[in-house]
Order: C-alpha cells, then sequence, then structure tokens
C-alpha cells in the first residue's frame, strides 16, 4: 500500500488544494492530508482548519486529514507515508520546495518527493491571496469549499 503525505499549512485550504489531493486520491492507495502547526500557535486554529479540511475532502473515500506539530519526515514516518507530495504553482514554488526536498533527503533518505501543479483554473489561487481577499470582507466562494467560506464569514478564520 502506498501512502502519500501532502503536507502543508493550508490555511486556509482552497481549491488549488483540493485539485491536487483529488489527483493523488488516483494515484496512490491511501493521501494523507497533513495540517501543520508550530508549538506557538493556538490548537484550536490547528483544530478548526483540521475540520474543514475534512469537510471539503469528504467526498474522497482514501483521504485522511491529520494535524501534527513536528518535522514532516517524522511525520511521514509516524505515518507511514513512502511519499511526500508538493503543488508547484512557480518557478519560485519549484526553488523552495527542491531545497525542501534535498533537506528532507538529508533527514529521511529513501522518503520520495513527488511535485504535482495545480489543474490550470486554479494555478493562480494561494491561501495567502484568499487571506487577503478575506479580510477586505471580499467574496472568496469560487476559491473555496462553502464550509470554508462559511467559516470566513463567521470570522473564525481569516
Amino acid at each position: 500500500m502506498t501512502t502519500v503525505l501532502y503536507p502543508g499549512t493550508f490555511n486556509p485550504i482552497h481549491n488549488g488544494h483540493a485539485d491536487l489531493v483529488q489527483r493523488a486520491a488516483v494515484l496512490f492507495d491511501k493521501v494523507v492530508l497533513g495540517i501543520a502547526t508550530s508549538p506557538q500557535k493556538d490548537p484550536s486554529v490547528l483544530s478548526l482548519r483540521v475540520e474543514l479540511a475534512e469537510e471539503a475532502l469528504s467526498h474522497l473515500p482514501n483521504v485522511e486529514v491529520i494535524g501534527f506539530n513536528q518535522l514532516t519526515v517524522d511525520f511521514a514516518k509516524k505515518i507511514g507515508a513512502n511519499v511526500i507530495l508538493k503543488g508547484i504553482r512557480t518557478v519560485t514554488d519549484f526553488e523552495y520546495e527542491f531545497q525542501m526536498l534535498n533537506m528532507n533527503r538529508a533527514l529521511a533518505p529513501g522518503l520520495e518527493t513527488i511535485f504535482l501543479a495545480p489543474s490550470e483554473e486554479y494555478s493562480y489561487i494561494s491561501s495567502t491571496l484568499v487571506r487577503q481577499i478575506a479580510s477586505y470582507q471580499g467574496d472568496i466562494s469560487q476559491f473555496v469549499h462553502p464550509c470554508v467560506a462559511q467559516a470566513v464569514a463567521e470570522g473564525k478564520i481569516v
């Protein structure tokens, strides 16, 4: 069984993320969307991000959403993932992710990383842009799952 870990902060999860998960769910036996946080973050924020991602991805039976607060390579080992999935939209993304790939190889030889580009219709979406639009009370509904748009409208996340 091949398990892929798609790690990130997913703050918030958007349609580009969901697109990658959906395509990975066809390629791998199991997809774990690992939502990362840090010791400095409020744990309730992580719980909400996990809840929203679970709802947004609930139609995919081989996808699990788990929050984590450790090195990505250690989390990958913990869940039995043999592959890390990273989304690439731009050359800048690639440069950063390639550096991370090499660091992860040094920390966990044998743990592979693959890159997927989002579908063209989602290639311009980023969590940063979604948060910026939301901070000005802009309509984010075309970029995120309805549950995320509702959480933003209710002031639960921004």
